[in-house]
Parts: structure tokens; C-alpha cells; sequence
């Protein structure tokens, strides 16, 4: 038996920028084993396994080494497999159902854009943890945690794109992960960000939706602003606009996908 798979560049609408995710389009669910397998086979930061039920579709992602609880670049592209390959209608709504973050939905609007219903990370200011700065490479000027990874600021944009991290060193750290952001200097975006997580297998991911339910709240309340432009100024790049409301425990978070390739894996 095959299954269709799919590789889908998000947060961008130009191929091999964004984040690709893998999406494996399942009639059936699968074992936990051979899809931690393909995640590895695949060896993006996440693959997206979609799976039909009466009520909408389940989802699960893997790194190459873990499960993870939530990643919003392979939800975008799992939405986007399905109205790409008619599992979907163009204007239905995508309705995912996750083992740890809950449903989860996705639509499109009236452009070329994804929105993604998504769980508000907001983020509370902490002491330092020891040998952070030096693993990053960079001093801090605020350090948060929320419920998905650690939140660092630092003096500012330039210094958010010439980071080298130390991976060896952050992995001894303790920080599951950690996104990095500054204010931007192009007044296109409202902040920069970059998102480390080596323990996940992942030393630096392209382009992170989850990191912009923290981003979101974080710049929103900073700024005054109900809707705020993140660039996450990886090698690769993209864009996440982020759509927050005081006080809501939801965030909406836009992007663009783009398919660069399609086949199908033995199963």
C-alpha cells in the first residue's frame, strides 16, 4: 500500500524559502513507530500526519527524534495538502484534532493566506538560566518563559541574525528551546526572531509558528498593536503576521505555503 506525501515550503509563497514540512496524508492511523521512521527519513523539522475521522482529521507531528506537542508551519502545510489535493473543498474550514493542544483549525482568507487558530502562549519574565547567554552567544536583556519554550530578547535586530549558537553547549542547558527576537529595523516587520531547539533535534528551525503564539502576545502588547509582522531571519527565512486580542486565549496566525513536491511512501 502507498500513502501521498507531500513537501510544502510555509510561510512563504516562493519555493525552498519558509519551513518545509512533510505532510503524509493517511486513510487510516498509522503506528507510532513507523511514523517516527518517516520523520526521521524526512529529516525536516517536522512531518505532518493527517488522518480522516467523521468530525474532521487528526494530526500528530514528529521531529526526526520526537514527537512534539504543537508546530504551526506543518499545520499550515497539512491544511494546505488538503485543499491542494481536494480533500477539501477551497472554502471549507480544516478542523484538527491534536493529542496535546487541543482542535486546532485553519481557513483561508480572501488572499493568498492561511489563518491558523491557535493557543496564546503569552510569557512571564524569569531569572536567567545558568549559561544560556554564553550557549547563544549573546547578552540577554529580557529572558520569559510561557508554556512552550523559553522567550529572550536581545539588543537588537543585527544581533538576532548573526547569532552562532553554541548547540553543544545550549543542548547542557535548561531550555527545551528558545526563540530569540528584537525589534526590527525594517520598518516592514514589527520584530525579528530566530528559533533554537536542539534538544527536539532541531538546532535551528526556518520558520516557527508555535514561537509566534509567544511573538504575538509579546510584540502585541509592546507595541500597541492588535496585529503585528514577524520576520524570522533563519538562512532560509519567512513571514508570520500574528492577530491577538487582549486577553484572548487564542492567536491567529497568517502565512503563506507553497507545494515543491509531491509522491508517496510504502506503508
Amino acid at each position: 500500500m502507498s500513502v501521498p506525501l507531500l513537501a510544502v515550503d510555509a510561510f512563504t509563497a516562493v519555493p525552498f524559502r519558509g519551513n518545509p514540512a512533510a505532510v503524509c496524508l493517511l486513510d487510516d492511523a498509522a503506528d507510532d513507530a513507523w511514523m517516527q521512521d518517516l520523520a526521521a527519513e524526512m529529516n525536516l523539522s517536522e512531518t505532518a500526519f493527517v488522518t480522516p475521522r467523521i468530525d474532521g482529521f487528526d494530526l500528530r507531528w514528529f521531529t526526526p527524534t520526537m514527537e512534539v506537542e504543537l508546530c504551526g508551519h506543518a499545520t499550515l502545510a497539512g491544511a494546505h495538502a488538503l485543499w491542494e489535493t481536494g480533500r477539501l473543498g477551497p472554502k471549507d474550514r480544516a478542523r484538527f484534532h491534536t493529542r496535546m493542544r487541543g482542535e486546532l483549525a485553519a481557513v483561508r482568507d480572501d488572499s493568498t493566506f492561511i489563518a491558523l487558530d491557535f493557543p496564546a502562549a503569552p510569557s512571564t519574565p524569569i531569572d536567567e538560566p545558568a549559561g544560556l547567554s554564553a550557549a547563544l552567544g549573546a547578552p540577554l536583556t529580557v529572558v520569559a518563559r510561557n508554556t512552550l519554550h523559553h522567550l529572550v530578547e536581545v539588543d537588537d535586530a543585527r544581533t538576532v541574525r548573526t547569532l552562532a549558537p553554541d548547540f553543544a553547549a545550549l543542548r547542557a542547558v535548561d531550555v527545551a528551546a528558545v526563540t530569540v527576537t528584537a525589534a526590527s529595523d525594517d520598518p516592514a516587520y514589527d520584530f525579528v526572531s530566530r528559533y533554537f531547539a536542539p534538544r527536539h533535534g532541531v538546532d535551528e528551525d526556518p520558520v516557527t509558528g508555535g514561537a509566534h503564539c509567544s511573538l504575538g502576545p509579546w510584540w502585541g502588547a509592546r507595541l500597541g498593536k492588535t496585529e503585528v509582522i514577524g520576520y524570522q531571519a533563519s538562512r532560509r527565512g519567512g513571514v508570520v503576521r500574528v492577530r491577538v486580542r487582549p486577553g484572548d486565549p487564542r492567536v491567529t496566525l497568517l502565512g503563506e505555503a507553497v507545494t515543491v513536491w509531491r509522491g508517496e511512501v510504502a506503508a
